[in-house]
């Protein structure tokens, strides 16, 4: 049985506890500062848990005597320590993070790692699933023209004037409408503003926007530069929430001071379980002397699993480092150092039990994705 150490008991934290315990494959030990949320995981699945502080490199080294692997489901911000943990305990290391630096320190670490010891962060929804079906969509040209990559998480029934409600990490959040922005543009990297690159467009009879955001690309941009003339990544919102994130960000300048705005968000907007994920991938490019697009486009929405209500969000996620976790163990991923999500082969993350998330009950396509062309 695989032993798998989980930092974070919230909102995603549970949900991978969830779904590793349920298949008895597993045995999940979950790690956090705070021992109400311990208590009540421990109550409802009978995990095993410990009340472990991720800043101790001493507790983390103690926790991880006896596992395989450990999976961050923390702020960005613990990863590296805890990754530093992971390669002198000997462990594989997994995280959802979003931030491009903590990835670098996280890569930098890895060039240590010993055989069968993987180091694979951003292994959620954007980044991680994103990268795997976009990157899977460009093997099917024989030349690649652009590359665009949109997701947002978003209330099923938006009742405010940003028209959103938190459904995730609120630091994460931030992050990404504060940070700049990786893209490829004439073939060439580079970084963009966020909240800029406005565009709309309409799915299902719904009417959205996009636009620039920090992180959603994970390492898409080092993979594909000079093989691709545009690459993007736009976070989905309902029309009108990116004038008001603006006015909030640049005109009062809360993007100075973030845990002002963080204080502000958690006060002022709710958290919602009844949220969409929407998907929209579309590659352009030649095969067989033609110029085409190829596209994939899907909602997944909330559902209860065993009476309990889970979010979109905390499912995607929650399914993406599962999944990774799964075919790591299964022997499908490379088997030392840094891994890329890009490397993850679609096909069998999409037909993984965790994957399947993506396109069984409470999923909807729009597309599918063409099989290659011989």
């Amino acid at each position: 049985m695989h032993r798998v150490l989980l930092l974070g008991s919230g909102k995603i934290g549970r949900m991978i506890a969830t779904l590793l315990h349920q298949t008895g494959d597993y045995h999940v030990c979950v790690g956090d500062v705070d021992a109400t949320s311990l208590a009540r995981l421990e109550k409802q699945l009978g995990v095993e848990t410990q009340v472990l502080d991720a800043t101790d490199a001493g507790q983390l080294a103690a926790a991880m005597a006896t596992r395989h692997s450990v999976l961050s489901a923390l702020s960005f911000r613990f990863n590296p320590s805890v990754a530093q943990a992971a390669l002198a305990s000997g462990l594989s290391y997994f995280d959802l993070t979003e931030d491009i630096a903590t990835t670098n320190i996280v890569r930098q670490i890895s060039q240590n790692a010993a055989p069968g010891q993987v180091f694979l962060p951003q292994c959620g929804l954007a980044p991680g699933f994103i990268s795997i079906v976009g990157y899977h969509l460009t093997k099917q040209f024989d030349r690649l023209d652009r590359v665009h990559l949109r997701v947002g998480a978003l209330p099923q029934f938006p009742s405010n004037n940003l028209k959103y409600n938190l459904t995730w990490s609120t630091d994460g959040l931030i992050n990404e409408y504060c940070n700049s922005c990786e893209a490829i543009h004439e073939g060439k990297l580079i970084h963009v503003l966020p909240l800029e690159g406005l565009e709309h467009f309409s799915l299902d009879g719904v009417r959205y926007e996009a636009f620039n955001t920090s992180g959603g690309l994970g390492s898409l941009c080092e993979s594909l530069e000079g093989q691709v003339n545009e690459l993007n990544y736009r976070t989905i919102r309902y029309v009108g929430h990116r004038d008001l994130m603006h006015f909030l960000l640049r005109e009062l300048r809360l993007s100075e001071r973030r845990e002002l705005l963080k204080d502000i968000l958690e006060h002022a907007i709710p958290i919602t379980f009844q949220d969409v994920v929407v998907v929209f991938c579309a590659v352009t490019g030649w095969r067989n002397g033609q110029f085409v697009q190829l596209s994939d486009a899907r909602k997944i929405y909330m559902r209860a699993i065993d009476d309990e209500p889970w979010s979109a969000i905390q499912i995607t996620t929650a399914s993406g480092i599962c999944a990774v976790v799964d075919l790591h163990v299964a022997g499908k991923l490379p088997s030392r150092g840094f891994v890329r999500q890009e490397q993850i082969d679609f096909n069998d993350f999409i037909q993984n039990r965790f994957g399947r998330n993506y396109e069984g009950e409470g999923a909807s396509r729009f597309s599918k994705i063409a099989a290659p062309q011989p």
